[in-house]
């Protein structure tokens, strides 16, 4: 299990923060497995700074990319 710090636009981390989008959608390019955690880091994109907000959250489950239309080097990731 690891740990992944990433930066996510603020309309999108309170979206998560409200229950109201439990996946992510991310580039293959840690090698996710289900059980890591996501160390997400609000990030305001106007400013080009991070708020200082930030919510742990579990991968429950991985859809990689190459099959059902997804991209093959991205995965969606379902939040716990």
């Amino acid at each position: 299990m690891k740990t992944h710090e990433l930066k996510i636009w603020n309309e999108h981390f309170e979206d998560i923060w409200n229950g109201v989008k439990k996946f992510e959608l991310r580039k293959d390019d840690r090698g996710f497995q289900v059980g890591d955690e996501l160390c997400l880091k609000e990030f305001n994109p106007e400013t080009q700074k991070y708020t200082g907000s930030v919510q742990h959250k579990t991968v429950s489950h991985i859809l990689k990319g190459g099959q059902f239309g997804l991209k093959k080097g991205y995965v969606i990731m379902s939040l716990e």
